[in-house]
């Protein structure tokens, strides 16, 4: 863990953040020309510290949120590097990421200063969706570092989706990913997501936490696929355009189908089903006067209406032709009241499935995936630590290079100093082996230095004492102030 402690901001610094404010007022230091005047009064500055930045994230989910307050805060694909570029231009935003889903509405970011980067992001979403500060804290879910990387782990592993094991959000966590990377200069956030993504997929890998259905629409589905005769090409049949008749074409579709037809009464809402398929899914419109025609053509029929009286009796079913490529025709109803009536099932062509058949697949599957979640936990607590073992490392990175540099700028100016005097009356080859011989004498001194501010594996000592050897060459060496202009320059050129 880093000591941390406040910056102050001295006379030299202040001067500094002022010339960054008013560039006329006097030349800017040499390693700051060229960069934009900082947007804002530069004592705002003042909550700039010399610990490192936090990694927070703000989120509003399916969980802690109404859908009417998520609808407003969401985010479309399309928006999201122009919600980073305005996230990143926040004071004390470093970096940032948006993973807006159906489901989650979630802000990954890097803050400078915690409390002030917190209140940056709210008042930014606030002003976004028209939502105030205090209803967005009502709902939110807030978290810090360690938490933060372990929340977006288990998101990433399906384990705080609605369904647990969901696949889908490990794409849209990909999607983040790469808006991250394209165009955006960031080291933790992409790496975080990047480590995430690799949890998420050996948690999929280890547990085969995704197998198995998980609810009715889904179970129906899966028990419809496993009755198929092998190599059969099945022509379905849903019946049904409501939120469980959705469910289950979205099921077929991800299992692979690409052909339908449906029967509804309204036309409009196939439509805009189709409107949400991945192209190549064909989904055929039927009116419900044209129903038992369909059946005759269809060997798995499912049926999710909300009809009070069955739409299937013995009478019906038995007059229509053999099922094509099927020892029977397949029944899954999914509605309460049923659509098939259970005379349906004397039938010797017939095969009827109703809700209670399918809840007791779905009760064992939760029941399988609760214990795999287990195991997925235990996978996550490991992935995430070697997360913050990755993040440590970049720890010292900074002062490891700046005292590097420092050291070889006053190696250069002493030796050009003593060129300018002497050089004339030595040749070539003298003059490179002074070159070589400093080199090698700076090398040795900063061998010790550098030595105790990298964590090596076989390393007995702790990150602590590396941090406090880092904050010691800090101090000694007068880099503190030099590192936090380097973190100033790179905040004012990403914006």
């Amino acid at each position: 863990m880093a000591v941390s402690s406040a910056f102050v901001v001295t006379p030299k610094l202040e001067t500094l953040l002022s010339r960054h404010h008013n560039p006329s007022s006097s030349p800017a230091p040499a390693n700051l020309i060229g960069v934009p005047a900082f947007p804002t009064n530069h004592r705002k500055m003042r909550g700039y510290t010399r610990e490192r930045s936090s990694i927070v994230v703000i989120g509003l989910s399916i969980h802690t949120a109404p859908v009417e307050m998520r609808e407003k805060l969401a985010i479309p694909e399309a928006e999201w590097s122009q919600a980073i570029s305005e996230l990143c231009s926040l004071n004390h935003v470093e970096e940032a990421a948006v993973l807006s889903t159906c489901n989650r509405m979630e802000i990954y970011f890097l803050a400078l200063s915690q409390h002030r980067g917190v209140k940056e992001v709210t008042q930014w979403m606030s002003k976004r969706s028209g939502i105030s500060v205090s209803d967005i804290r009502q709902h939110w879910f807030l978290l810090y570092n360690k938490d933060a990387t372990r929340h977006l782990f288990e998101v990433s592993a399906g384990l705080d989706s609605l369904v647990l094991g969901e696949g889908q959000i490990l794409a849209q966590v990909k999607q983040a990913k790469e808006k991250v990377r394209n165009g955006f200069r960031m080291t933790i956030i992409s790496g975080l997501f990047e480590k995430a993504i690799s949890a998420g997929k050996r948690v999929r890998t280890d547990t085969n936490i995704a197998s198995g259905a998980v609810s009715v629409s889904s179970a129906a589905v899966e028990l419809a696929l496993a009755k198929l005769l092998p190599g059969s090409s099945a022509a379905m049949l849903v019946i049904g355009a409501g939120k469980m008749g959705k469910l289950v074409i979205k099921h077929l579709v991800a299992k692979g189908c690409t052909k339908m037809v449906v029967v509804n009464r309204s036309q409009e809402k196939v439509a805009a089903i189709r409107e949400e398929m991945p192209p190549g899914v064909e989904i055929v419109y039927k009116p419900f006067d044209e129903m038992l025609s369909c059946v005759a053509e269809a060997n798995v029929i499912f049926t999710s209406t909300a009809s009070e009286t069955p739409l299937f009796l013995k009478e019906h079913v038995e007059t229509l032709p053999p099922a094509a490529d099927a020892d029977a025709r397949l029944f899954v109803d999914i509605s309460v009241p049923r659509n098939v009536g259970s005379c349906v099932a004397e039938l010797e062509g017939a095969r009827v499935y109703n809700v209670d058949d399918l809840r007791e697949v779905v009760a064992a599957n939760k029941e399988d995936r609760a214990r795999k979640a287990m195991e997925a936990r235990v996978i996550i607590t490991e992935e995430s630590g070697k997360c913050e073992a990755w993040r440590d490392s970049l720890e010292t990175v900074p002062t490891i290079k700046k005292l590097r540099q420092k050291m070889e700028g006053i190696r250069a100016a002493l030796v050009g100093k003593f060129m300018s005097k002497y050089g004339n009356v030595m040749d070539k080859k003298t003059k490179e082996a002074l070159e070589e011989l400093t080199k090698s004498m700076l090398n040795n001194i900063l061998h010790g230095p550098m030595k105790h501010l990298r964590c090596e594996e076989n390393d007995s000592r702790t990150l602590r004492e590396t941090l406090e050897n880092m904050h010691a060459l800090n101090r000694m060496f007068e880099l503190e102030l030099e590192l936090l202009e380097e973190r100033i320059k790179a905040k004012l050129e990403r914006q």
